[in-house]
């Protein structure tokens, strides 16, 4: 997964007044772009919420069992992984946020037997066929 672009480019309305300032400050060194401005003030905002964020984590990976998998950042299904749930007849549906990748080699019928159903707030790499079997955009 090294060689896949872990960003997402996103869409926001500043004012003029805030973006002059961001402005002010990145053309006097303190930021070197608007982005990195907005990576710091994103990651500070999120600290201030660690607690909260802490919370959801834990009543959701309490409230899901191993047939509702649920994942925060990064998951991903290898071949081996699928064969090994599919021979142990494991079902599961995944819902997350961040990125989930489903490698190119899984066998795709098999996929759909172990993997009920794919909800992800983010992005999912996965082959054409795949996403169209989960109605994924």
């Amino acid at each position: 997964m090294t060689n896949e672009n872990l960003s997402e480019k996103v869409s926001v309305n500043i004012n003029t007044a805030t973006l002059s300032e961001i402005d002010l400050l990145v053309d006097n060194g303190y930021y070197s772009n608007r982005s990195d401005f907005i990576n710091h003030a994103l990651r500070t905002a999120l600290e201030s919420q660690r607690a909260t964020v802490e919370r959801l984590i834990e009543k959701n990976t309490k409230s899901t069992s191993k047939e509702h998998g649920w994942f925060l950042g990064i998951y991903g299904i290898t071949a081996k992984e699928l064969e090994e749930m599919h021979a142990e007849g494991q079902r599961m549906s995944l819902t997350g946020y961040g990125l989930l990748k489903i490698a190119e080699n899984c066998d795709e019928e098999m996929l759909f037997e172990v993997v009920e159903s794919i909800h992800v707030r983010g992005k999912v790499i996965a082959t054409d066929s795949v996403r169209a079997h989960y109605g994924l955009k």
